[in-house]
Order: structure tokens, then C-alpha cells, then sequence
């Protein structure tokens, strides 16, 4: 047998096994699909994108322990809460409408209480985001907790870099969560630059070459800011100059962040600490990191936490309840549109029912497989009676969701299957309904920059635009 016969043979043999492992992993029948296209089309290629990006990580030991640390540490911060089911019913009976489904919903799967003592600010773009955590980090007293997907070398990178390393010198204890493969572009010198100055920093599920890894599927897509356990900061924009707008393709970058001070922090900072203890073995406890909160204000807020590590797809369940329970409207503003058939049944069903459902995508790209993947589901939605905008005065990367006239979610969950079962992710839901109405208000302003997608229209698209939609359709489940 020559060298050639014998490896077509073995590839032959390990491309038959790996087949039968993604049947038997007993995936959403979709997602077992497409990677068995990619196994028959790319043979070779498909078996090593399999064997690094493919794995099904959610019940392996490193996630399973990471769960079961995390969950203890919930419930000895929230044991004054911690009959979650028992206390269910009361939010059900005080709450007629969509909130009664939600607020029980997220503390079974979550673990995540209900807080009442809490005022939060929403913050648009990049400059007075930027702005606003700047000087939170340059008023810092006894510590700052950050995590984030994306840091870039950039201008605002750099700034924030050096605001650190500033508070560091001061003696404030900092303390970075940065997501390995988001940050695969920024050297080892910005980082160590930050580490010399006594600022405690580690990777997220680090990965051995940037571009591949058996770990690279589970990305930290969180953006995490606690200052002093007293101002907390979570949203859609990362570390980088494109979110100021200077990206010369995208150009005007559209993104909403949130400012949170109150109760709700205790969650948020409960959240960073379990991270840190999963990549630095450390474990962090004491009242310093929960400081007693005076009167904030009275939003009633519940931060979910999302990812592999959870035993339910907890935002995902929160999102389906969202439009499964709105009686008048529920609207989306996301980057990416790639629903599982659960969420597109959902969104369907809302509007066929006299519900007022809009989604606001972008109108140009930055990532294109996902932006043609997002369009193929237009027709569909847009015949059940679903309203599409696309976003042209330049991109668009908030993630929103706006239900009823009490009910708004701002966070880093895109619409899409890679944030709802793959990613770590993090959500504000807030059940005010002054906060709805500004949220709204924002909605219907950025409609004014929008270009509805009507299906008269729709229809007509040309072969090529149908062609790009469906073969990248295919493979939407594993992008």
C-alpha cells in the first residue's frame, strides 16, 4: 500500500468515525446536518475544521465544574432568594402579563434573583460610552473588574490601557478578563505592559494556534466593567476604534451600552467572579466586592448570564418567552439574524397573531457569510408578516430587544445560534416601563435611518442574491 492509498484510507476511515460521533451527539438535527455537508464536500478540510471547532463542549468536565462552582457561588450570595422555584408563582400572580413568564423563567435557569434597588442609563455609541467608563476607571478606589471579547491596539485601546495601569500604580486592584481568539490581533507587549504595572490579566479558554483550537467554538463574548462593586457597565460595544465610528468601510458605528448602578451589580460582579475563578483558580470572596448599595433608584432588573458552562440556553429560553408572551409588540435591533427554528417559529407565530414584530439589522456587512445567512430567512419572516429594516446610515451592532410597554433587554446576545448555545454571553432584562419608552423612542428614531425590506420587492431579487442566501444558509448553524 503506498503512502498516498494509506492516508486516503485512514482519512476515509476517521471521517466515517467522526460521522457517527455527530449523529450520536444528538445535536439540533440542522447543526448534525450541516457539519455532515461540510464532512461530504470538504473531506479533508471538513475533519480538521470538525475536530477544532466542531466538538461539542457544553457537557465536557471543564464546563460541568465550572457550572457547579458557579451555581454554589449564587446561591450563597442570593441564599435570602434561593427557593427560586418555590417563589415563582408570586411573580406569576403579580404580574399578569409577559414579566409574570420572564422574571421566574431566568431565575430557574439562571439562578439570577430579581433586584428592585437599581437605576440604569443608556449609553449610545462609542463616544459617550467610552467616555463614561473612562472616567469610572479614573475615579476607581479599591478595584476594577473588566472582561471583554475584543481589545484592540487602537486609540481608545490605548487610552483605556493606560487608565488601568494608572489606577494599578495607585494601588486599586485590577483585575482583565480578556477573550483569547477576540484578541488574537493585540500583542504580547500591550498586555504585558498592563501586567508590569500590577494589573492581574488572563486569557479566556486560551487556544494554542489564533485561528483554530478544540476550544475555539466557546468564545467569551461578554463586555463586563465593575468599578468599586458601586457602577457597573455591559453592553454591545467592544475595545476599538471601528465603535467610534473610524472603521472607513462601516463607517458611523450604531451601538448601545449600558450604565447600571444598584443591586443588580451583586449579579454582574457574581458573574466576573466566577469567570475569574474559572481562568485564574483563584477564588475571590468578601464584602468588598458587594458593597451595601444606598436608594438607586426602583428598575426592577435581572442579569441572566448565558454559555456553555449553563445547563439551559438561558437567554436563548428568555428571548422565546419575550415574543411568545408579547400581547402588542416586540422589536429586535441585532447584527446578525440567525435563529434556530425555535426563535424563527416564534417570531412568525407573534406576527401571523396581530403582534407588532420589527427586526433592525445592518444594511452592509462585516462579517459576509453571516450578513447573506441573516438575509435568507427575509422572505419567510417578511410573508408571516414580520417587518425588516436594514440600517443605512452605516453599521449597526446593538443588541436589543424591546417587548410590550415593560420589558427591554440590552446586552451581547446577538439573534443568532452562535450566542445562544455557543458563547459566552451576558444580559440586562429590565422591567420599567420609563426605561421601555426611551428604548422605544431610540427604536423609532433609528427606523428614520432604515430602508424597509418589503416583499413585493424582496421578491425580486436577482438569482445571484438568492444563490449567496442559500449556500450560506447551509451552513448558518455552524457559523
Amino acid at each position: 500500500m503506498t503512502i498516498l492509498s494509506f492516508i486516503t484510507y485512514f482519512l476515509a476511515v476517521l471521517t466515517f468515525f467522526i460521522s457517527i460521533i455527530i449523529v450520536m451527539e444528538n445535536r439540533n438535527p440542522s447543526r448534525t446536518m450541516a457539519w455532515l455537508l461540510v464532512l461530504i464536500l470538504l473531506p479533508v478540510v471538513g475533519v480538521f475544521l470538525y475536530l477544532y471547532i466542531g466538538q461539542n463542549h457544553r457537557k465536557k468536565k471543564t464546563f460541568i465544574k465550572k457550572r457547579k462552582h458557579d451555581y454554589e457561588v449564587l446561591r450563597q450570595l442570593l441564599k435570602e432568594q434561593a427557593s427560586f422555584s418555590k417563589n415563582s408563582y408570586i411573580f406569576k400572580e403579580t404580574f399578569k402579563d409577559l414579566r409574570g413568564r420572564l422574571v421566574p423563567l431566568l431565575m430557574n435557569n439562571t439562578q439570577s434573583p430579581i433586584t428592585v434597588n437599581n437605576q440604569s442609563q443608556i449609553l449610545k455609541n462609542g463616544d459617550n460610552t467610552y467616555s463614561q467608563i473612562l472616567t469610572a476607571i479614573k475615579e476607581a478606589k479599591d478595584h476594577i473588574h473588566m472582561e471583554y471579547f475584543i481589545i484592540k491596539e487602537s486609540e481608545i485601546g490605548f487610552k483605556i490601557q493606560q487608565a488601568l495601569i494608572e489606577r494599578a500604580k495607585a494601588g486599586v486592584k485590577v483585575r482583565l478578563i480578556y477573550d483569547a481568539v477576540g484578541c488574537w490581533k493585540a500583542s504580547k507587549k500591550f498586555f504585558l505592559a498592563m501586567q508590569d504595572a500590577g494589573v492581574e490579566l488572563y486569557p479566556f479558554l486560551p487556544v494554542t494556534i489564533p485561528l483554530f483550537g478544540s476550544r475555539l467554538n466557546y468564545r467569551n463574548h461578554r463586555k463586563i466593567l465593575v468599578i468599586d462593586g458601586i457602577i457597573g457597565f455591559l453592553g454591545g460595544i467592544n475595545i476599538g476604534d471601528e465603535y467610534l465610528g473610524k472603521n472607513p468601510r462601516l463607517g458611523y458605528w450604531r451601538d448601545t451600552h449600558l450604565k447600571i448602578k444598584g443591586e443588580a451589580l451583586y449579579v454582574l460582579q457574581s458573574i466576573f467572579l466566577m469567570d475569574w475563578h474559572f481562568v485564574s483558580g483563584e477564588e475571590l470572596d468578601g464584602r468588598r466586592y458587594f458593597p451595601k448599595q444606598g436608594h438607586c433608584g426602583e428598575q426592577m432588573i435581572q442579569i441572566a448570564a448565558s454559555g456553555p458552562d449553563s445547563y439551559w440556553e438561558s437567554i436563548h429560553q428568555a428571548y422565546f418567552t419575550a415574543i411568545n408572551s408579547a400581547t402588542d409588540r416586540v422589536y429586535f435591533v441585532t447584527p446578525y439574524l440567525i435563529p434556530d427554528e425555535g426563535i424563527l417559529m416564534a417570531l412568525k407565530t407573534a406576527a401571523l397573531s396581530g403582534v407588532d414584530v420589527r427586526i433592525i439589522l445592518p444594511g452592509r456587512y462585516d462579517h459576509k457569510t453571516v450578513f447573506w445567512a441573516s438575509r435568507s430567512h427575509f422572505m419567510e419572516l417578511l410573508e408571516a408578516g414580520v417587518k425588516i429594516y436594514e440600517y443605512q446610515k452605516g453599521f449597526i451592532h446593538s443588541k436589543i430587544v424591546i417587548a410590550d410597554n415593560n420589558f427591554a433587554s440590552i446586552g451581547t446576545a446577538n439573534m443568532d445560534i452562535r450566542s445562544f448555545q455557543l458563547n459566552f454571553e451576558v444580559n440586562a432584562f429590565i422591567y420599567d416601563t420609563s426605561f421601555n419608552k426611551e428604548m422605544y423612542e431610540d427604536f423609532l428614531q433609528d427606523l428614520k435611518d432604515c430602508k424597509e425590506i418589503l416583499l413585493v420587492e424582496h421578491k425580486k431579487r436577482g438569482i445571484s442574491y438568492r444563490v449567496k442566501e442559500s449556500i450560506a444558509r447551509l451552513f448558518s448553524p455552524i457559523l
